[in-house]
Formats: C-alpha cells, sequence, structure tokens
C-alpha cells in the first residue's frame, strides 16, 4: 500500500523515551519510594567514548553520493564497502510488505532483504524466501526451504544474490540456491553444522559460515564442495553472525571466537589469521568475542569489530595491524571516503578517521525507554549513509537521521515495528525490515 508522509522530518528525540506512572505491587499496596541517590547502571562497564583532542569535525570531507541500483548481498556487495549511496532528497513511506513471519519468543529475524535486477528478495524468520516488485511491493513468488524431516526449531540464516540466483544459508544445516525469477529451488548442500549469517557469493563461488565455525566454498552452479577453513570452537555466541568480505582474490570470515582469517578464494590457503579478543573484558557478556559485525575490505585493509570491544585495521596481505581501539559493537562498520562510521557497543553513532583510528565525534543514542531506572533496553541497528545522511533505527521503532559531519540529529520517523535488522539502500530507496515482518520501501 501507499502512505503519504515525509520521512525524518523533524521531532523530538524524546519521543524515544516513555513515560512511566507510579508503580504497586501485584497485591495492590503502593510500593515504598526508590532510595535517594545516583543510581549507575551495572551494564554499563565500558568508558563511554570521547572525541579526540585532535580532531576536528569540521574538517570531515565525504565523496559524493553515488547511485547503486542494487544491494545483493549483506553488507551490499561482497567487500561490504558502500562508501556513499544516493537516495531521494526527501524521503517518504511508498509501499509496505508483510514478508511471512516475524519475531517472536522462539524466532528472530536476523536477514536483511537484498535486492537485485528490480526485485526485494527477504527471508523470514519462518525460513520462506519471497521476492517483491522493487517499486511497486507486488509479492512475485514465496519458497518454503524447510526440509520435509523438520517442521519446527527455525533459525535463521541469511541471503545473498548472484548472477540471477539467490543464495541461502539456513539453520538446518544447508546451503539452497534458488532462481531467482521464479522461486525454484536449484540445488541443495547440506554442511557441518547450522548456518546463522548470509552468505557471500563472488566469482562463482559462495562462502557460507556455519555454527561450528567452518568456513564453507561451495561451487555456485551446482552446489558442490570446494574447500572448508576452520576456526576455533566457541560454545558461547550472539545470536546471528557476520558474513565473510572477499576482494583481491581473499575472503575474510569472522567467527564466533573472535578471530579473523584471511584466506585464499581459490584453495582455502590461510594468509593470516587475527584475534580480536580484548584484553578489558570486565563481565561475562563482554567476555564473549563473537565477531558479529561484517568486516570490510577497502583499499587494501580489513576493518572489524568485535563485541568483546577491539576495533582493528588490518593489512590485507599481511595480516599486520596498522591500528587498535578499545571499541565493541555488534554492527557492520560503514566506510566512505577517509572516515569510518560505526554503532558500538553503548548504541554511541561515532565518526572515526580511517588511517588512524582517531575519534572526530560521538553521538549518544537513547538506551532505554525508562532511562532513570535503566530499563526497557533499545538496540540500534546500521548506520547507512545515504546522501549526507546516517540512518539508524531502534528495536523501539523509530527511526533516526543523523549528521556525517557533525553528528546532529537532522529527523526522525517512526516505523511499524521495532527494527533488529540494518537498514538498506538500492535504486535511491531505502529499505526496512521491521519485527513484525513488515518490509517498508521510502524513496
Amino acid at each position: 500500500m501507499t502512505v503519504q508522509h515525509s520521512f525524518f522530518r523533524i521531532l523530538a528525540l524524546t519521543s524515544v523515551v516513555l513515560g512511566t506512572s507510579a508503580c504497586t505491587s501485584w497485591w495492590g499496596d503502593n510500593i515504598a519510594p526508590p532510595l535517594p541517590g545516583e543510581r549507575i547502571s551495572v551494564l554499563r562497564h565500558e568508558t563511554a567514548l570521547q572525541p579526540d583532542p585532535e580532531m576536528n569535525a569540521s574538517e570531515i570531507r565525504l565523496p559524493a553520493p553515488s547511485a547503486t541500483p542494487d544491494w545483493p548481498q549483506n553488507g551490499g556487495y561482497a567487500n561490504h564497502a558502500m562508501h556513499h549511496v544516493s537516495a531521494a532528497p526527501n524521503l517518504s513511506a511508498l509501499w509496505t510488505q508483510d514478508i511471512g513471519s516475524g519475531t517472536t519468543s522462539g524466532q528472530r529475524l536476523t536477514s536483511p532483504p537484498v535486492v537485485a535486477d528490480g526485485r526485494v528478495y527477504a527471508l523470514d524468520s519462518a525460513s520462506e524466501v519471497s521476492a517483491y516488485n522493487a517499486q511497486t511491493g507486488r509479492h512475485l513468488w514465496t519458497t518454503e526451504l524447510t526440509p520435509d524431516a523438520e517442521d519446527d526449531g527455525h533459525m535463521s540464516g541469511g541471503l545473498a544474490y548472484d548472477n540471477g540466483f539467490i543464495y541461502v544459508g539456513t539453520g538446518f544445516a544447508q546451503v539452497i540456491a534458488i532462481d531467482a525469477a521464479t522461486g525454484k529451488i536449484a540445488w541443495r548442500r547440506s554442511v557441518s553444522a547450522p548456518i546463522r549469517s548470509a552468505p557471500t557469493v563472488r566469482g562463482g563461488r559462495v562462502f557460507a559460515v556455519s555454527l561450528d565455525n567452518t568456513l564453507h566454498a561451495i561451487a555456485a552452479h551446482d552446489g558442490s564442495p570446494l574447500w572448508t577453513h576452520n576456526g576455533s570452537p566457541e560454545t558461547a555466541m550472539l545470536l546471528g553472525s557476520a558474513s565473510p568480505a572477499v576482494d583481491n582474490g581473499v575472503v575474510v570470515v569472522p567467527y564466533s571466537s573472535g578471530e579473523l582469517a584471511a584466506v585464499k578464494v581459490e584453495n582455502g590457503r590461510q594468509l593470516w589469521i587475527d584475534s580480536l579478543t580484548s584484553r578489558r573484558r570486565t563481565d561475562s557478556t563482554a567476555s564473549m568475542a563473537h565477531i558479529r559485525a561484517n568486516p570490510v575490505i577497502d583499499r587494501g585493509r580489513v576493518f572489524a569489530i568485535s563485541h568483546s570491544g577491539l576495533m582493528v585495521s588490518i593489512d590485507l596481505r599481511t595480516g599486520l595491524r596498522i591500528w587498535e581501539k578499545n571499541i565493541g559493537g555488534q554492527q557492520s562498520l560503514w566506510l566512505a571516503g577517509d572516515y569510518i562510521f560505526t554503532l558500538t557497543g553503548n548504541e554511541e553513532l561515532t565518526a572515526i578517521e580511517r588511517e588512524t583510528g582517531r575519534i572526530v565525534w560521538v553521538k549518544s543514542l537513547p538506551r532505554w525507554s525508562d532511562p532513570e531506572n535503566f530499563e526497557g533496553p533499545i538496540v540500534w541497528t546500521g548506520p547507512l549513509l545515504v546522501s549526507d545522511r546516517l540512518i539508524v533505527a531502534s528495536s523501539h521503532g523509530i527511526a533516526v537521521a543523523v549528521s556525517p559531519y557533525s553528528g546532529r540529529i537532522l529527523g526522525s520517523e517512526e516505523m511499524p515495528d521495532g527494527v533488529s535488522v540494518a537498514p538498506i539502500v538500492a535504486g535511491d530507496m531505502v529499505y526496512f525490515l521491521a519485527d513484525d515482518a513488515t518490509l517498508a520501501a521510502y524513496r
């Protein structure tokens, strides 16, 4: 359906923060007032970031926005470096579609949609892939991927497009190829364990990481196995995972163990391996070194961030660290020109100098619906750099536009529901997938 209203109109960001009412116990008596004094969240174990005093936000220069007709894979292209993408100057809601099953207590949406050849493809939480017309939202086809022997216990994976086919990694320990025009399954390939992330496709090879920290290289044309690479086993991990980055004949694979490995695409020979485990871990949650954010390959460098609190710049060929910062997060980095934009684990939107890792500016986003009592945590996804706007969306159903030059809030928009997967952009349109399985297109 078509919705007519402006996108990211200027709203007070305090609309994200909900009011609270008087509390009573379950039998109706009034609860005693809280003790006086400042409340400090025991979850806030990381020091808030501060801009480097030598950096000047007014000096930020970005490349001009360029058109991107497709968003074929998780992270955009295979190297995950999208730079500065153009979109319509005044985005408005164009259409919405229900893609199927959304996030529930037992199943979650974790895979962003992809766009290619005028179609949008989405994977719901019940392992169904659907295709829609990118301009109108018209439903084209739906394909059920659940094997005959399975009927429940879905675990979201992800999808990628290449050369007329959709490639899907599933929680049923399979990689599946689907004809993108018809929805017909071309082949299935069983792998060693369930897959929690989208595969990456390039040069006739599909690269998928399974839950046992194995990278599977599979022939795109028929699903035949080519080679595997193994990281260290890890029992504790976050929901969802990152997709490998591929460029210049090298695939950089992130593992839930915190390992980041670079291997040759033709034979799986390891070039180097690094560990993004921070030495500053302070609690059991932060101790999970899982790399959930997509690594990025850009101009001979690899940029990656781990949940446990380490962000690095690494030489692609040698594995030598150029710099490292004590910054952790689960959201993918966005590179544009000489700068990196990222959301930290403390929900801070941050601009970082690409060559040195120095922080240029920091914008703290709301972390709690009830900030006084630190209740109702808010999780942000993104960022997406489109036409001089950084777009982020929240689990509380608000999308916000922020200036990449200063961190200033430009406006906000209410989403159909909470948003837990990062927005994407293609053909001057921005797409959001809400937790209730609503796919919304803005132009």
